[in-house]
């Protein structure tokens, strides 16, 4: 078939490459959000799917919004048998889905109907499921509702952070999009409707949900650290200054501390929790680099009774 590629982060890069290598299908051209600033000059950067579609040698076409009429017109002349989406970041107009003969197909990080949204494995992780997977869906107007194609599962591990299980969902959902592609094809794939029981939602997860709520059981604790590493960034407060928390463990036999509450050895920083202790590894003070937890602490002298949240 002929495509036309849509995504824009670097988790979305794994699929484009699994389609370029394929050898079935040809990648006419690539969508993908417009250059935006970054870095402390804030100077425009291309995406990391532009990126990748510019070394390939592919169009990349990068609408403000996928209603444009420019952007409908160029679709509309390349003529995509299908669009497959991953990450691309921006709603499609029914105008835009009309153009394809067999829609655009996404590739969403979890097992739908389960975690529905911008955040699935981020959701996953904090909700403490132990197993989800990727999912190929057409897409409709609807959020994420559309009838599924097919699926792979993939185990949360115990330490897992947001980071690397969308990093594994990454490559395992390229070879689930490429096949569905296949599928497709020669006729031998046919989209499911997705059940009315089991939905969940999975919002984009801002700054306030990653503020760690030390009343809260050690394991939660850890599963919004985890959860929310790498972005937004799990946090809490010390001294009235935001402290980014990037590894904890829980720890079940520190049961004498009261939530929030700190305890600094010379090699060792313990926590509280609304359960039982936690272990600070990793923290990252305002200003300052990625540290070990019982250097930071070294650093600024934690008095007897000092506590993590206010």
């Amino acid at each position: 078939m002929k495509l036309v590629f849509a995504g824009t982060p670097e988790v979305a890069v794994p699929a484009l490459d699994a389609l370029l290598a394929s050898g079935r299908h040809e990648v006419a051209a690539v969508v993908t959000r417009p250059d935006a600033p970054a870095g402390r000059g804030r100077r425009l950067v291309a995406s990391p799917v532009a990126e990748r579609a510019e070394e390939a040698g592919i169009e990349v076409l990068k609408p403000a919004k996928p209603k444009d009429p420019e952007f409908l017109e160029r679709l509309r002349e390349i003529g995509p048998d299908c669009c497959p989406v991953v990450a691309y970041g921006a709603l499609l107009p029914r105008v835009a889905l009309d153009v394809p003969a067999h829609g655009w197909v996404n590739l969403h990080f979890s097992l739908l109907p389960a975690w529905r949204g911008a955040a699935p494995v981020q959701h996953a992780i904090m909700a403490g499921d132990e197993i989800t997977g990727a999912s190929t869906f057409l897409i409709e107007e609807g959020l994420d509702s559309g009838p599924v194609y097919g699926t792979v599962t993939e185990e949360i591990r115990p330490t897992d952070t947001s980071g690397d299980l969308l990093t594994r969902l990454a490559f395992a959902g390229a070879g689930l999009l490429a096949a569905t592609m296949d599928g497709i094809e020669d006729g031998t794939l046919k989209a499911v409707p997705q059940p009315a029981e089991g939905v969940t939602l999975a919002p984009k997860v801002n700054v306030e949900d990653a503020r760690v709520d030390w009343n809260a059981p050690a394991l939660r604790v850890d599963r919004v650290v985890r959860g929310c590493t790498p972005a937004p960034g799990a946090w809490t407060t010390f001294r009235g200054e935001r402290l980014k928390l990037i590894q904890v463990t829980p720890v079940p036999d520190r049961t004498d501390l009261a939530p929030g509450q700190i305890s600094a050895g010379k090699n060792n920083v313990y926590v509280g929790t609304g359960s039982y202790g936690v272990e600070l590894l990793w923290v990252q003070a305002q200003g300052k680099k990625p540290m070990r937890a019982a250097d930071w602490a070294r650093g600024v002298r934690i008095g007897e009774g000092e506590r993590l949240g206010g």
